[in-house]
């Protein structure tokens, strides 16, 4: 497989050394000061970039035809004009807030887990997320995505960072030296404390998630998720 890597920081970088040593070819690398490649290529690309450059990433590749991996946050309020470019132009795309397989399977127990909550109101719930210093957006992709599920199941209306009133979900954001990425979800009484955790040790297993998910992607068209690629209903 061919890959493209839209975005060359540490993600794009341990991408790149993963997916070599899967045997595929990196034919084309962009990161934020330099290019080297040819972008035409590839069978697959991969965007690890940053919110102001997701949209113009996504849209290069679904206008070359070529499939498209995006991880970048903080861009979707363009999400669903990213849905339809790749319906005008027949291309592929998923787009996930973390593409770690332990983060995807920890999605579905908190969305269980918030049905089996949402009878008991006297639970207040939360969100708390721990990244790295040099993340820049907040709350993260995935305590949104979290905050979301919850939202779905639950009598809550809302997510607000910060938040505390009675239908909304308070997410606290916490920014700590290199943590790689820390999701907490808490249901607490004045009984008790009930809470789910999913604790990245590295950044290889969005790595690995993105390329499963490259590796998947190709020969398809159409818009999809990792829940997709993870077989999970």
């Amino acid at each position: 497989m061919k890959l493209a890597l839209l975005g060359y920081g540490k993600m794009g970088a341990i991408i790149g050394t993963l997916a070599e040593a899967k045997g595929h070819e990196i034919v084309y690398k962009k990161g934020s000061s330099f290019e080297d490649g040819v972008f035409s290529e590839a069978d697959v690309a991969i965007e690890f970039s940053i919110p102001e450059a997701a949209v113009t990433n996504i849209s290069k590749c679904l206008e070359a035809g070529i499939p498209v991996v995006s991880g970048t946050t903080g861009w979707l309020s363009s999400y669903e004009e990213m849905i339809k470019k790749c319906e005008d132009c027949n291309g592929s795309f998923i787009y996930a807030s973390n593409f770690s397989i332990g983060v995807n399977l920890f999605f579905n127990i908190n969305a269980y887990a918030a049905k089996l909550m949402a009878p008991w109101k006297e639970y207040d719930i939360s969100v708390e997320e721990i990244h790295h210093t040099q993340k820049k957006d907040a709350p993260s992709g995935t305590a949104i995505t979290i905050a979301e599920e919850i939202i779905e199941n639950t009598h809550k209306k809302e997510w607000k960072l910060d938040g505390g009133a009675n239908d909304e979900i308070s997410i606290i954001a916490k920014r700590e030296g290199d943590v790689k990425g820390t999701h907490s979800v808490y249901y607490t009484s004045d009984i008790d404390t009930i809470s789910i955790k999913h604790e990245a040790h590295t950044r290889e297993g969005f790595a690995k998630g993105a390329i499963l998910a490259a590796e998947w992607l190709v020969g398809k068209q159409g818009v999809y998720t990792m829940k997709d690629v993870l077989g999970i209903k």
